[in-house]
């Protein structure tokens, strides 16, 4: 019989020893990771005590005003708000700093369905190594999904666009429509009913060219048109999902029930403040749009959700949303980051842009904040209309995609779309021509482009 004695000494002096580099192992790795951490916020803290000026790029109301917040905190750190431009000219402007090279800003406003457009070019900072580690967890899913990208993080999110319905309440209870409006098979019978009893009149306009409007449709529809993936770029405008929508408003179009108006022009708010336009599609940014345009109204107008395509569902589009993007050739990415983390993150400036500029906020402590849900807008007959909003935010479902050429495919979804609407021959109609011009040009930009 062997020495068992022996062995089981050597055994157990293996087994200790196998133990205490094990945790010698953790102890260094979490002290190594601890380190990292503090080395981390050691650079941070360094770089905001050094005298910094840096520069944004941004059209929204509030940023000077949190801005100064920001210095007031940081008093070595500059920071200079220029706004070059609204929508289009802006990006225009960016993008031709970006090819000369020079007269870039370190942080910019960049809309959610921009940011694959912008990573094609390889033009923002992946912003993962700046921020805290659960920073993404203070976010809805789908709003995560839009600006975490293969791993990276390409924007902080600043605010969103949920899609809902606000309408005239008079207007409606006068012609007989009986609200909420749950369906859309609901909606249309009350669209034709509300034009038949005003005539010059319409429950709700959809533009022609309005892209935006139209994705967001579809988006609530479950049609998924695109993929971000500038290797595999699929476009699928024909699907039967994204035809079920064009289809629906083309009927509407057809029977005259609903106009195609080009909004956001001053024949646009006049309508609403007329008559002309009982009800709007919206984003949940539009209840203040609305309520700044259309003053003799007071009182008369409610939010509820977007009608669904079956009943007891609760789904939603977004139309709208932005975030501040730092771009790569900043050489202040502890300072440009932390600029955009601490502005539309920490409490007053967060609550600043919520309260005082009414964005609709991103961030869920915001959008779960009793005092802003409950906040009731006597224009809206003193509903508390961002618990409506609030709800379809919760209701967007998180696989939608950008195209990463969305610049071309709303200019090209606006003119395409706009004509075809305007001659009578609908929206269903453009949606192959639409189709085939991305493609081409997305072919011409050197993207593969495969199948859905």
């Amino acid at each position: 019989m062997p020495d068992t004695t022996t062995h089981g000494s050597q055994a157990r002096c293996a087994l200790l020893v196998a133990f205490c580099l094990a945790l010698l192992a953790v102890l260094a790795a979490a002290c190594g990771g601890n380190d990292g951490a503090a080395t981390k916020r050691g650079e941070l803290a360094a770089a905001l005590e050094q005298p910094t000026t840096i520069t944004v790029w941004t059209w929204m109301p509030g940023t000077p005003e949190a801005v100064k917040l920001f210095e007031r905190a940081h008093p070595k750190i500059k920071v200079e708000v220029q706004n070059v431009g609204q929508g289009p000219p802006h990006y225009q402007k960016l993008r031709t700093a970006l090819k000369a090279g020079r007269g870039l800003p370190d942080v910019v406003h960049i809309e959610l369905q921009y940011i694959p457009s912008f990573l094609l070019t390889k033009s923002l900072l992946d912003l993962t190594p700046y921020l805290p580690e659960d920073f993404l967890t203070n976010y809805p899913d789908w709003i995560r999904r839009q600006v975490h990208v293969d791993g990276g993080t390409y924007g902080v999110p600043w605010d969103t666009g949920p899609v809902g319905l606000i309408y005239r309440r008079d207007l409606l209870e006068r012609a007989g429509i009986r609200t909420p409006i749950e369906t859309w098979d609901e909606f249309a019978d009350a669209a034709i009913a509300y034009h038949k009893a005003n005539p010059k009149s319409y429950l709700v306009n959809l533009p022609a060219g309005q892209t935006g409007q139209w994705l967001a449709l579809f988006w609530q529809a479950g049609a998924r048109p695109f993929s971000s993936d500038p290797g595999n770029f699929k476009v699928d405008l024909t699907d039967p999902k994204v035809k079920r929508v064009t289809e629906f408003w083309d009927r509407l179009y057809a029977a005259g029930a609903v106009s195609h108006d080009a909004d956001f022009t001053d024949a646009w708010f006049q309508g609403f403040a007329r008559g002309r336009y009982a009800g709007w599609v919206s984003a949940a940014w539009g209840p203040v749009v609305l309520q700044d345009a259309t003053v003799n109204s007071k009182g008369e107008w409610r939010a509820q959700a977007l009608p669904q395509w079956s009943r007891g569902e609760r789904v939603s589009g977004n139309w709208g949303g932005s975030t501040l993007a730092v771009l790569q050739d900043t050489e202040h990415p502890e300072v440009a980051t932390e600029l955009a983390r601490w502005i539309l993150s920490e409490q007053e400036p967060a609550e600043l842009f919520a309260f005082e500029k009414f964005l609709f906020p991103a961030r869920t402590a915001m959008l779960s904040n009793p005092r802003w849900l409950d906040r009731k807008y006597p224009f809206y007959g003193s509903q508390a209309v961002h618990r409506v909003f609030a709800d379809m935010a919760g209701a967007v479902d998180t696989s939608w995609e950008w195209p990463p050429i969305f610049e071309y495919v709303a200019t090209e979804g606006d003119a395409i779309l706009g004509r075809s609407i305007e001659r009578g021959e609908g929206a269903t109609a453009a949606l192959q021509p639409w189709q085939d011009s991305i493609v081409e040009y997305a072919r011409e930009q050197g993207l593969e482009v495969g199948g859905r």
